[in-house]
């Protein structure tokens, strides 16, 4: 039985466990974040180490993309995904136990690869639920969990640390990604299997066509200068308005990027429902990626009142992009079906590392030229690349969803992606 033929009520609830498990997945990305300053007083950290500590989860969130996408090719998403679970809470429980910062960024690194693990063949599997023409908003919803997840991981674990310490920040992130790894095999139901089998060089094969192909690193090439912005305009924001509007609270500047992690929720479920729906993907990032171009170099030059306009349209820009590119492989010829969860591994590997040197080198701008540089070199490092989405064709007519919606049977004639096992 294909996954895609799952009834809804096996569905339904291995939905919800992946669904959960990235929410929580998210709030072990960000707790750390929370209770950085408690850390660093209680092992002695200075600010450059603490920011090791940050960038060892980052490093092996972008080392081992491709390893779980050819994992995934191996053993299958499923069998990856609940591994993937335990590895990360088991390093996140850990954490809170760790001794000293260098310890701490290690079992930080070790939870970063859990996530590289997990994301990937996590989507392939929660995607093959849902036929084509019918994945789309639950795409967006599987990545407006990640939005709900941060959010919860910034305000709550700042809020457990200072009442109970840093570490229980840590151990009650970790614990929940442990009892998720012992619940989901129960959740999720045994429909996929390994395309590859089991020797390696089948994997391999299987993987060359995904790892090559133009469409997935045009895509990957053309949203990394995105990724950078908006993470940019989350990170970089406080420290700008400190600078250049010292008379803002702490508050009200810190209170711009929360707008949009609350605005990117419910827009990513509607970025996927439009991109199935009639506007097409390509056009439809194409749009989202000049419109958000567009608001990242007016950042500058706004006073309180813009930024309250601005702050909430990326997010809902946020939300629909990264609907539409992480919808984008699961139709895309080179990686549809089997090569889903590579193709995804491979994207955001990219975007990670090329989007962290870029918000490196922003930084580097602001300090030496001043934020409105930084700003300018946001903006351009995010409209360079998008011609490249140019050089390849949209990989479905916009139209033929909603034609097959009106046929008896199309939930199941569509041949889902996962109708080739996964």
């Amino acid at each position: 039985m294909s996954a895609a033929g799952l009834s809804p009520a096996r569905r339904r609830p291995a939905a919800a466990a992946l669904l959960l498990a990235r929410t929580v997945y998210a709030f072990n990305w960000y707790n750390v974040g929370a209770v950085l300053p408690l850390v660093g007083q209680t092992l002695g950290a200075s600010t450059a180490e603490l920011g090791i500590v940050l960038g060892a989860f980052l490093a092996g969130a972008g080392i081992f993309q491709v390893p779980a996408g050819l994992a995934a090719l191996r053993w299958g998403n499923r069998a990856v995904s609940i591994a993937a679970l335990a590895v990360m809470g088991a390093c996140c429980l850990a954490s809170a136990a760790a001794p000293s910062w260098p310890v701490l960024a290690a079992l930080r690194f070790g939870a970063g690869a859990g996530a590289a693990f997990f994301f990937a063949p996590a989507l392939g599997l929660f995607a093959s639920y849902y036929p084509e023409g019918h994945r789309g908003p639950r795409v967006g919803l599987f990545n407006s969990g990640f939005s709900v997840g941060s959010g919860v991981g910034i305000f709550a674990g700042a809020a457990i640390g200072v009442e109970f310490g840093w570490p229980w920040a840590l151990a009650i992130g970790g614990a929940m990604l442990l009892l998720l790894a012992a619940i989901a095999p129960r959740l999720l139901p045994r429909v996929d299997r390994a395309p590859a089998g089991a020797r390696p060089s089948g994997a391999w094969r299987a993987a060359r066509p995904v790892l090559g192909s133009p469409a997935v690193w045009a895509l990957a090439l053309a949203s990394t200068g995105l990724w950078a912005a908006f993470y940019e305009a989350a990170q970089y924001f406080v420290q700008f308005a400190h600078a250049v509007h010292p008379g803002w609270s702490l508050a009200l500047a810190a209170g711009l990027p929360t707008l949009m992690i609350v605005f990117e929720i419910p827009s990513g479920p509607f970025g996927g429902w439009l991109g199935e729906r009639g506007v097409g993907l390509r056009p439809l990032l194409l749009g989202t990626g000049i419109a958000t171009v567009g608001l990242v170099l007016a950042i500058p030059w706004l006073p309180i009142a813009g930024m309250l306009v601005v702050f909430p349209l990326l997010g809902v820009l946020d939300g629909v992009m990264w609907a539409v590119i992480y919808l984008l492989p699961t139709y895309l010829p080179d990686t549809r079906g089997s090569g889903v969860s590579l193709g995804l591994g491979l994207l955001n590997a990219i975007n990670i590392f090329g989007g962290s040197g870029l918000a490196i080198a922003f930084g580097f701008v602001a300090g030496t030229a001043g934020f409105p540089a930084a700003w300018l070199f946001a903006g351009i490092a995010a409209a360079a690349p998008l011609p490249l989405l140019l050089g390849f064709r949209d990989p479905r007519p916009p139209a033929e969803p909603a034609r097959r919606a009106l046929r008896p049977g199309a939930a199941t004639d569509a041949a889902p992606a996962e109708s080739r096992p996964a």
